[in-house]
C-alpha cells in the first residue's frame, strides 16, 4: 500500500506541502509540482517537477516524467490552487478568469492528463482539495467560492463516469488552515470612494483573522492518508474546525434567508 506513487500539485508550501511530507514520512513516492523549479533549491521534504496547471503543455509534460520514472501513478491529488477578493463588480474580470484557469481548468486538464494511466492500471485514486468556502457564496469571495464550488460538481460528476475503469475520484474541503494562501491571493484594491469600501475592508481583516487563526495543515494530510486508504472512498470529505463543518449542516436545514443572515453577522455586514 505505502509503495503507491503520488502526484499533488501545488506541492512547494502550505497544505500541498504538508500532504506530500506526511505520505513521504508514511513510505509512498511523492513527486510534487511547483510553477518554478529554480525558485525551490532549498526544498527537500520531496521530490519536486516543474508543472505549471494553466498550461496543458506543462502539465502533459509533467505526468510524462512521473510515468518515465515510476511506470505508473497511483494517486493524484489536486491541490494548486489561489485565493481572490473582491467586490464582484470591481473585480477585473481578466483577474477572474485567471483565478479559474488555475483553481478550476487546470485541475480538470491534470485529471485529464492522468487518467488514461490510471485506466491502463485499471486503479487510481484522484483527490480534488475543494473548501468549505466552495459549498456557499461567501461575500467578497464569492468568485473563489464558485471556483470550488464548481470542481466538487464536476468531482461528482467524472466519478460515475469513471467507476467502471477501476478509478475513485472524491473532494476534501479544507475550512481555514494557517498557510501562506494570503500571500499570494489577489486583492481586488480597497478604493476610497466605492460603495463596497467599509464592509469589504471589514471583510478583508475577517478573512485574514480566521486564516491566521486557522488550523494545522498536517490534518488535511491526515485525511489525505485516509482516503488513500479507503477501498470505497465517499463522494466529499470535509476538514476543519466543528462550527465551520457544522455551517453545511445549518446550510442545509434552515431556510436560505436565515442562513443568509448568519453570514452577515459572521462578517458584521
Amino acid at each position: 500500500m505505502n509503495s503507491k506513487v503520488v502526484l499533488i500539485t501545488g506541492g512547494s508550501s502550505g497544505i500541498g506541502k504538508s500532504i506530500g511530507q506526511y505520505l513521504k514520512d508514511k513510505g509512498f513516492t511523492v513527486y510534487g509540482t511547483t510553477r518554478n523549479l529554480k525558485k525551490q533549491s532549498n526544498f527537500d521534504a520531496f521530490q519536486l517537477i516543474e508543472m505549471d496547471v494553466t498550461d496543458p503543455k506543462s502539465i502533459e509534460e509533467g505526468v510524462k516524467l512521473v510515468l518515465l520514472n515510476e511506470k505508473r501513478l497511483d494517486v493524484l491529488v489536486n491541490n494548486a490552487g489561489v485565493g481572490i477578493t473582491g467586490p464582484i463588480e470591481e473585480t477585473p474580470h481578466e483577474e477572474i478568469e485567471k483565478v479559474f484557469n488555475t483553481n478550476f481548468n487546470g485541475p480538470v486538464h491534470v485529471m485529464k492528463a492522468v487518467l488514461p494511466q490510471m485506466r491502463k492500471q485499471g486503479s487510481g485514486l484522484i483527490i480534488n482539495i475543494t473548501s468549505i468556502a466552495g459549498y456557499m457564496g461567501l461575500p467578497y469571495r464569492g468568485i473563489y467560492s464558485a471556483t470550488k464550488g464548481a470542481m466538487g460538481i464536476i468531482t461528482e460528476a467524472m466519478r460515475m463516469e469513471t467507476k467502471d475503469f477501476g478509478v475513485h475520484i472524491t473532494t476534501i474541503a479544507p475550512g481555514d488552515f494557517a498557510t501562506n494562501i494570503a500571500a499570494g491571493r489577489y486583492h481586488a484594491p480597497v478604493k476610497e470612494d466605492s460603495a463596497y469600501a467599509v464592509p469589504y475592508g471589514n471583510t478583508l481583516k475577517q478573512i485574514d483573522e480566521d486564516v491566521d487563526a486557522g488550523e494545522d495543515p498536517i490534518l488535511v494530510a491526515k485525511t489525505v492518508w485516509k482516503v488513500i486508504n479507503t477501498k470505497k472512498p465517499k463522494v466529499h470529505y470535509k476538514v476543519g474546525s466543528f462550527m465551520q463543518k457544522f455551517s453545511l449542516h445549518l446550510k442545509n436545514l434552515l431556510p436560505d434567508k436565515i442562513y443568509e443572515k448568519l453570514l452577515l453577522n459572521h462578517y458584521k455586514l
